[in-house]
């Protein structure tokens, strides 16, 4: 793993909230969520500081390495209505081996609307793409 992955590496994305971004959208896979209020998902909040991780470390990453996310441990305190922005901010608080711990920090336009923790792990994809080809045989068997 490259050691210019290490604490104080920050990286920011800003995002549109539409209705594709909404509670209302989660619906077509999980029905509860279509009567919900149109406002930014929490479950598109998580997703968007996942990528904006991937995007942080992406320029650090040796050939033929990835990030999973491991862990997320983020509040979301404030609504965004459709038309607003987000933006996100991460900053690596921590590296121990291959796992990599970020805080991160969500404003829209006028609020904090989250904050909190999230972890990946830097991975060698071809591993890990034997390791889940042995797990789909084991499942079959």
């Amino acid at each position: 793993m490259n050691p210019e992955i290490k604490p104080g590496l920050r990286h920011v994305q800003t995002i549109a909230v539409d209705d594709r971004l909404t509670v209302p959208a989660l619906s077509r896979e999980f029905a509860g969520f279509a009567d919900m209020p149109p406002v930014f998902a929490t479950a598109f909040l998580v997703g968007f500081i996942e990528w904006t991780a991937i995007e942080a470390l992406r320029p650090y990453l040796e050939p033929g390495e990835r990030s999973l996310g491991t862990r997320v441990d983020i509040s979301h305190v404030a609504a965004t209505p459709t038309g607003m922005t987000v933006s996100v901010e991460v900053e690596i608080v921590e590296v121990h081996g291959r796992k990599v711990r970020f805080k991160a920090s969500c404003r829209d336009d006028v609020d904090l609307i989250g904050e909190g923790f999230h972890e990946r792990a830097v991975i060698d994809a071809a591993t890990f793409a034997a390791r889940m080809a042995a797990k789909r045989t084991k499942a079959r068997r």
